[in-house]
């Protein structure tokens, strides 16, 4: 057998031993830690920034955070509206906000009959706040509990919900706003109304002969609105004390039935409207009346002599008419008997005064220009009197009936009337009556 010398060992092989050694003990160490590494995160994509968490939502009121429910069911209406407020000049809704509704600006809180220690919304006051908002519907009719509401000088919109729901409601002010449509029917089914203000607005059309005749109404204003229809027959069996229809489109004549209010009706707003016909003989027993304003229509024919029995009044306006005739003394005399402060007759076809209606000219009391009485300046030309007289004489009936009032004046208020048997007092007519035509001397001169 042949044996092989030794040979030497390589001096590369010991350097290829410990490189294998290292690279084993490298490899299981990296094997270990791979166990302990967290993924990274995922990637960002280049330029964006990563999103914050979400922030957990804010806990809404829960009904237990407030008085009772009554008061959180209101709370949440009212912050519902909120949504709907398109402009706030005054900053109002900034104080909506709280767990105590009773104390927000315009809100008051009051205990519900039949309840105890269960106070709740009983009034809104937006008067003058200028909210603007397209719709009430949602709102106003979501309270059970309202006595009031009160909205003057705002700019809500749209008509008016239904109120058959508010039992409790006997003040409606809505004036000054900018609501449209027809007479709103919701009022009609509340019968225990006091107070209805729809005044400025555009409500239209016709208004329902039961809105004269609400039960519990006392004051009913109108005025300023686009209603047109003829005054219903029954006027004067509405209870209101405060009849307001001044500047609408109103027709027809003023209904005779007006005389069965005189022991409620205070003050009645007729004017600028397109009344017709007399002046009944019925306003005249308005005992209570304060202020009666026809002005501005196309009502004609002479003035009762049951107006002087007027003894309340304080404004009465007849100006701007169709009226002719004489004005009666029996009526210039109730600034000395009666209250009379301002008798507005300017703009008519008058011929003559009474009497006692000289001295009112003199003080101001009586406002006579721009009629047909010869001898006073200011008046409207000859040729304008002469065609009226000659197209528009008009029967009224009851105009000389002497009423059960007066019955000192007897015959006397006829012969009144006729002009020649009166003399004209020495310096009755104003200093101011001066631009009359030169044929036309002024009185007292």
């Amino acid at each position: 057998m042949t044996t092989h010398p030794n040979l030497p060992i390589p001096p590369t092989i010991p350097i290829l031993l410990l490189l294998l050694l290292l690279l084993l003990s490298s490899s299981h160490a990296g094997a270990q830690s791979s166990n302990n590494i967290t993924a990274p995160p995922p990637s960002v994509p280049c330029g964006c920034i990563s999103p914050p968490p979400a922030a957990s939502p804010s806990s809404e009121p829960q009904p237990s955070d407030f008085p009772n429910l009554k008061q959180y069911l209101a709370y949440k209406i009212i912050q519902r509206f909120k949504k709907t407020i398109t402009c706030d000049p005054k900053n109002i809704t900034a104080a909506w906000s709280g767990l105590l509704p009773c104390s927000y600006l315009g809100f008051f809180c009051e205990t519900p009959p039949g309840l105890t220690d269960t106070p709740t919304i009983a009034s809104i006051d937006f008067n003058g706040f200028r909210l603007c908002a397209p719709t009430l519907s949602g709102f106003l009719d979501a309270f059970p509990d309202l006595a009031l509401f009160h909205a003057n000088s705002n700019n809500f919109s749209g008509g008016v919900p239904d109120l058959s729901s508010l039992p409790f409601l006997y003040e409606l002010d809505l004036s000054n706003n900018n609501h449209s449509g027809a007479f709103p029917a919701a009022v009609l089914s509340l019968s225990q109304l006091v107070f209805i203000d729809l005044r400025f607005n555009r409500f239209a059309g016709t208004v329902p002969a039961s809105a004269f005749t609400l039960a519990a109404a006392v004051v009913l204003f109108l005025n300023n609105n686009l209603f047109s229809l003829q005054l219903p027959a029954d006027i004067g069996e509405s209870p209101v004390s405060y009849l307001t229809l001044a500047n609408n489109a109103f027709t027809g004549p003023i209904p005779r039935s007006i005389g069965n209010a005189s022991d409620t009706l205070l003050e009645v707003l007729f004017l600028n409207n397109l009344l017709s016909g007399c002046l009944p003989y019925e306003v005249g027993l308005l005992k209570s009346a304060v202020l009666f304003d026809a002005g501005f229509n196309r009502i004609t024919g002479p003035i009762p002599y049951s107006f002087g029995c007027l003894s309340s009044v304080e404004q009465l306006n007849l100006a701007g008419n169709l009226l002719y005739g004489t004005v009666p003394d029996v009526v210039c005399r109730l600034a000395k008997v009666g209250k009379l402060e301002n008798l507005s007759l300017s703009e008519n076809y008058f011929t003559w005064v009474g009497h006692s209606c000289w001295g009112l000219i003199q003080s101001g009391v009586l406002d006579v220009r721009r009629n047909c009485i010869f001898g006073l300046p200011e008046q409207k030309p000859a040729a304008e009197c002469v065609w009226f007289f000659a197209h528009h004489k008009y029967f009224c009936p009851l105009q000389l009936h002497i009423p059960s009032c007066l019955p000192h004046w007897g015959r006397n208020l006829t012969e009144a009337s006729a002009g020649n048997s009166v003399t004209v007092p020495k310096g009755a007519a104003p200093a101011n009556y001066m631009s009359y035509s030169d044929r036309h001397q002024p009185v007292g001169n």
